[in-house]
This record gives structure tokens, sequence and C-alpha cells, in this order.
């Protein structure tokens, strides 16, 4: 039970006045401000007070007096179109569900192929651009077209190099210790040999196991 004030009646609540009815919200004021009722405050001042309190405030209400008017304005462009001509779509091209179809222009540079490209357009197909997993999606897609890209190259003249490419050679040449010092970044150069050397070690464990396994085969034959 809760404890009553000699001002209060049995039927009147602390937030109640005597000219309100049970169950009806108080009037809010600037020193009271409503909680938990369905009263809303007045969130923004009105422009009179505005202009009154912020010296020049509302200075550019008038369009006349707005620099920006005439750039504002629908005038003629000039343009021979009302949408531009579209670009040919020579093969399917990724487009995010928001669209409901393509750019007129788009890149053609890099087509989609191999898993990397079936990944992207996963992506774009079924997760808008709004989650987080069509962006965890293209950034997995990244990492297996690196991954293409490296076995691609062992097929070509000059396959990539891990030693040159990382930077290991100038480690050693060009003061290894002396120009690590004072640098803000000492904390993950420890693991910076283990981040670039991993997947190189690791892929060549995999091959070497895939090697054995292939010769295994050919020897019970």
């Amino acid at each position: 039970m809760t404890e009553q004030t000699p001002e209060q009646t049995p039927e009147q609540t602390p937030e109640q006045t005597p000219e309100q009815t049970p169950g009806q919200a108080p009037e809010p004021t600037p020193e009271k401000p409503p909680v938990y009722t369905a009263a809303k405050p007045r969130l923004a001042p009105s422009a009179d007070e505005l202009r009154a309190r912020i010296p020049g405030w509302g200075a550019d209400l008038d369009p006349k007096d707005r620099p920006s008017v005439p750039r504002e304005q629908a005038l003629p462009t000039g343009a021979h179109w009302d949408f531009p001509e579209r670009q040919p779509e020579t093969w399917p091209r990724e487009r995010s569900v928001e669209h409901r179809f393509l750019t007129p222009v788009f890149g053609t540079a890099q087509p989609l192929r191999g898993l990397s490209g079936a990944i992207r357009r996963l992506a774009y197909e079924r997760w808008s651009e709004g989650r987080a997993a069509h962006w965890l999606t293209l950034i997995a897609a990244d990492r297996v077209d690196v991954l293409e890209h490296t076995l691609r190259s062992f097929a070509s003249p000059r396959p990539d190099n891990p030693v040159t490419e990382t930077g290991i050679a100038s480690e050693l040449r060009h003061h290894p210790l002396a120009s690590r010092r004072g640098r803000v970044d000492v904390t993950h150069q420890a693991v910076d040999p283990l981040v670039n050397a991993a997947p190189w070690v690791l892929g060549g464990l995999a091959a070497v196991m895939a090697v054995r396994a292939l010769v295994r085969v050919a020897r019970r034959r």
C-alpha cells in the first residue's frame, strides 16, 4: 500500500490534480516533464524563439536571400535524352537487390570468373547491401580470388615468388632491427612472418600431401 499525504485523497494519485480524472495524463510543464505518459513534450523550439535567441538565425529562410537557389531550380541542361542510352550487357552482370535494373553504364574490366565469381554473384543475389553477410561474402570472394590467381600463376612462365613479393629479402638487407625501433606497430611485428608465410607453408604442405597421395594411388595400380 502507498503512503498517503494529507493533500492526497484515496482516489487521487500523486500524478493527478483535483481537476483530472483517473487515467488522464497530467499536463506537461517545463518544470515537470512527462514521464511514462502519453503526453509528448515540445521537442523543437519555434522559429520565433530561435530567431530571438540566436542572432542571424533564419537569415536564409527567404529563397530570395539564398545564393544557391538558382542551382536548385530545374533549369534546362541541354541533354537530348530523358534517360541515357543503356550500355549493352554482353553477359549477366551482378546487381544489388535494391536496384530494379543495372545502371546505364557499368564496368566490364573485371568479369566474374571461377569460384570467386560464383561467391560474388551469390552475395549480390541473396543479401541486401545493408546486410553484413553481403560484405563478408564479398570479402571471402576476394580471398578466394587471391588463391585462384596464385594457383593460376604456377601454370605461367613467371609464377608468384613469395620470397621477393613479400619483401623478406629486403628485410634482411636494410637494417631489419634498427628500422623497427620506435614504431607504433611493434605489437604485431611478431605475427607478421606468420601471417605472410602461413598461407604459403600450408599451401606447400597441401601440395606435397596431394602429390604423395597420387603417387600411392599410382603404385597400387
